[in-house]
C-alpha cells in the first residue's frame, strides 16, 4: 500500500488528483472529510510498462462526459474516461513526423474544451521535432482511425521542442525548447504571429545558448502575457505587446527550472526546479514571495493549480505528491506513489458529499421516515431490555414455584410419619 505522511493541518479540502509516471500507470489519489482530508490512493490503472511512459496529459474536467487524453512514449494517444479509466479510442503514430516515435516523442497535448462537440473532440499535438498537428477525433468504444478533418505545420525547422502550452481562450498557444526560441501561434490560421529574442550577453561576454524547458501564460484574459523557464535556472517574463526580449528575467537557485505554474490573480507563478526547490513568485517585481516549506529530495516535474481551493499539486522523481496551502506555503501531505512520477492534474467538479436530490412530491414525506425509523431504533435498542426483565421475573417465579413444591412435599412426609 502506498505510504502517506501528514503535517499537523487541518487537512486538505476534498479534492481528486490524478497521477501519472514512468510506468504508464494512472493513480487516482481522493481527499474526503470523512477521513480527515487525508489523500488515499482510491483507483489505479493500466499495466506496468515502461515503453508506455506518460509523456503528458490534458483532462477536460466538465461536469458531464469528461474525458482524459494521455500521449505515452510508444507513440500512442489515449483518450479515457477519468472516472472510470476506460478508454475510448486509442490512436497510433499521431502526428505527420518523419521519424520513428522514438525518436520524436510527444512534448505537448491539449484538449480543447470550448469547441468539443458531442461524440467527438479536438485535439493539439507537438513532437520534439517540431511537428504540430490540429485535428479532431471521434470517441467511440471500438478502435477508430483518424478520419476528422487534421491540419498539421512545423514548429521549428531546427532544434528540439520541449514544452507547449495552450492559452486558456484555446485561441493561441505557444511553443519552445532546446534551440527552440518561444514563439506564439495563432491557432485558427496556423501563423506565427511572435517569435522571442534571445537575450544579449552577459558582462564577461558569454552567450548562453537557448534551451527552454517550461512555459505558461499568465492570465486567460491576455495572451500576450507569458513565463518561460529555462535550463539555466532563469526564470523569463515575455509581453508580447512590449518587446521580444524578455521584460523581466531572474534566476532561480542554481538547477535548472522544470514546471511553472500561474495563480489566478494573474501575476503570480509558482516554479519547481531539478533540486526539488517549489517556490511563488511575483512577476511584477521578479520578486521571491516565499518557499514552500518541506524539502522535496527529487526534481519537480509537474505543478497544478487547483481552479477553487487554495491548494497546489506538485510531484516529480521522488515519487511523491505533495499537496500545499497556497496561503501559508505549508505542506498539506505527501503520498508515495512508488513510480518515479512524471504529470499531475486535478478533478475541478469532485464532490466528497453523494447528495442525491429528493423528488418534489416525496419531499415533505422525508422528515416522518426519518422520525419512524428513530422510534424503531429506540424500540430495537429498549427491547432487550425489556427482554432481560422478564427472563429475570419468569426465573424468580420458577425458583418460587420449586420452593412451594418442595415445603408441599415436605409436609406429606411429615403427615405420613
Amino acid at each position: 500500500m502506498p505510504r502517506t505522511t501528514t503535517v499537523e493541518c487541518p487537512g486538505c479540502p476534498p479534492l481528486r488528483a490524478l497521477t501519472f509516471d514512468a510506468l504508464g500507470l494512472i493513480k487516482v489519489t481522493e481527499s474526503r472529510g470523512n477521513s480527515g482530508g487525508i489523500p488515499q490512493v482510491v483507483e489505479r490503472w493500466g499495466d506496468a510498462d515502461s515503453s508506455k511512459c506518460v509523456l503528458a496529459a490534458s483532462i477536460d474536467d466538465r461536469a458531464n462526459d469528461p474525458i482524459l487524453a494521455v500521449a505515452r512514449k510508444n507513440g500512442t494517444i489515449e483518450i479515457s474516461n477519468p472516472l472510470s479509466g476506460d478508454i475510448f479510442v486509442s490512436i497510433s503514430d499521431f502526428g505527420d513526423g518523419d521519424g520513428h516515435p522514438e525518436d520524436d516523442d510527444i512534448a505537448g497535448l491539449h484538449i480543447f474544451k470550448k469547441s468539443r462537440s458531442v461524440g467527438s473532440c479536438s485535439l493539439l499535438t507537438c513532437t520534439t521535432k517540431g511537428n504540430a498537428s490540429l485535428r479532431s477525433v471521434d470517441i467511440a468504444p471500438t478502435e477508430s482511425t483518424n478520419n476528422g478533418a487534421s491540419n498539421s505545420w512545423k514548429v521549428c525547422a531546427a532544434g528540439k521542442v520541449l514544452c507547449a502550452k495552450v492559452h486558456g481562450s484555446e485561441k493561441h498557444a505557444l511553443f519552445g525548447g532546446k534551440g527552440v526560441e518561444v514563439n506564439l501561434w495563432d491557432l485558427e490560421s496556423s501563423t506565427k504571429i511572435w517569435a522571442a529574442k534571445p537575450p544579449p550577453k552577459n558582462s564577461l561576454d558569454i552567450f548562453t545558448p537557448t534551451w527552454f524547458t517550461s512555459a505558461t501564460f499568465l492570465t486567460g484574459n491576455d495572451h500576450r502575457k507569458f513565463v518561460a523557464g529555462t535550463n539555466s535556472h532563469q526564470v523569463r517574463v515575455y509581453d508580447t505587446s512590449a518587446q521580444r526580449r524578455p521584460v523581466i528575467s531572474f534566476d532561480f537557485r542554481e538547477t535548472p527550472i522544470k514546471s511553472v505554474a500561474e495563480d489566478h490573480d494573474g501575476y503570480t507563478i509558482y516554479v519547481g526546479n531539478g533540486s526539488g526547490d517549489l517556490a511563488s513568485i511575483d512577476t511584477r517585481t521578479g520578486k521571491l514571495l516565499g518557499c514552500f516549506l518541506g524539502k522535496c529530495s527529487g526534481s519537480i516535474r509537474s505543478i497544478a493549480r487547483h481552479p477553487d481551493h487554495p491548494v497546489i499539486a506538485s510531484c516529480g522523481l521522488d515519487s511523491y505528491l505533495r499537496l500545499w496551502d497556497v496561503k501559508t506555503r505549508e505542506l498539506l501531505s505527501a503520498t508515495f506513489l512508488k513510480q518515479h512520477l512524471t504529470c499531475v492534474v486535478f478533478d475541478s467538479n469532485f464532490s466528497d458529499k453523494e447528495v442525491v436530490a429528493p423528488d418534489a412530491q416525496n419531499a415533505d414525506e422525508i422528515p416522518g421516515e426519518v422520525e419512524q425509523e428513530a422510534l424503531k431504533l429506540v424500540k430495537r435498542k429498549k427491547f432487550p431490555e425489556e427482554m432481560k426483565g422478564k427472563k429475570k421475573k419468569s426465573k424468580d417465579d420458577r425458583s418460587k414455584k420449586s420452593k412451594k413444591k418442595c415445603c408441599q412435599m415436605e409436609s406429606k412426609e411429615c403427615d405420613d410419619s
